[in-house]
């Protein structure tokens, strides 16, 4: 093909390096996306690495709140402070955390 003279027309040898250009952008997306979902597992492992982690600290947040008893604590301006409130938040997302987490080990298992 490269060393005869070929009856292709221009049409036809622009849509031959077309489909040939078609297939490595192919070629290279499968490869782009497999090291895709190597990194994305990669992360998730990482993620799941910190899970005791964010769980200990759940568990902080909760017992401090729970130390903390609902008094509305007031700093030096007469305004109460924001601790409470993130706390309250805080043991409100470690109990959900929790179930949440709970949830997926069971599903995991099944």
């Amino acid at each position: 093909m490269f060393g005869k003279d070929s009856d292709l027309n221009p049409l036809e040898s622009r849509k031959r390096l077309l489909i040939a250009e078609s297939e490595l952008n192919r070629t290279r997306l499968v490869t782009d996306m497999t090291a895709l979902v190597g990194d994305a597992r990669a992360l998730v492992d990482r993620a799941n690495s910190f899970v005791p982690i964010a769980s200990s600290a759940a568990a902080l947040v909760a017992g401090l709140s729970a130390l903390q008893g609902g008094q509305a604590a007031v700093n030096g301006n007469g305004k109460p402070s924001w601790l409470p409130a993130i706390l309250r938040s805080a043991g409100l997302v470690s109990t959900v955390w929790l179930a949440f987490r709970s949830r997926i080990q069971r599903s995991k298992e099944k």
